[in-house]
């Protein structure tokens, strides 16, 4: 994340990655105040054998397109709510990425640092039937739970 302040946000990124299991790294790389730092992270990104990095900014927003101009590892763009234009200037900034340096971006706020961490499960159940059964009991409480809405309206 660009800042320690963006961890409200995506912890939601680390805690779903921890209920599947799945080990990550939780750092602050800012683009505009550690930038050597930044394209060091991004340049060992595979050798350390990272699969996917989930990157979440506000403001101008510029981490996720930054780090994936610098390494080929996907890079999912999460946008944090800002004080002024709740997050909305980070989509904008993550979202609008030109042709050839792809960042996929979710969901301003907890919902997309979820999804984010989400859809990096569903990358790394492609190839791990025990992660791919661990998901499809998620969405299995996911759809109960939703059951469960009906139930209390009445």
């Amino acid at each position: 994340m660009g800042s320690s302040s963006d961890w409200d946000i995506m912890r939601h990124a680390a805690e779903i990655l921890a209920e599947f299991g799945v080990t990550f790294e939780a750092q602050v790389v800012s683009a505009h105040r550690m930038p050597d730092e930044m394209f060091r992270y991004a340049e060992g990104a595979r050798a350390r054998g990272l699969a996917a990095i989930i990157a979440g900014a506000g403001g101008a927003a510029h981490l996720p397109g930054m780090l994936a101009a610098k390494t080929t590892v996907p890079v999912l763009g999460v946008p944090v709510p800002s004080k002024h234009l709740q997050g909305v200037d980070s989509l904008h900034s993550i979202v609008q990425m030109p042709k050839g340096v792809p960042v996929a971006t979710f969901a301003i706020g907890a919902a997309g640092a979820a999804n984010a961490a989400l859809f990096v499960v569903a990358m790394l159940a492609r190839d791990d039937a025990a992660l791919a059964a661990k998901l499809d009991a998620f969405r299995a409480r996911q759809t109960e739970a939703a059951r469960a809405m009906s139930a209390e309206l009445r």
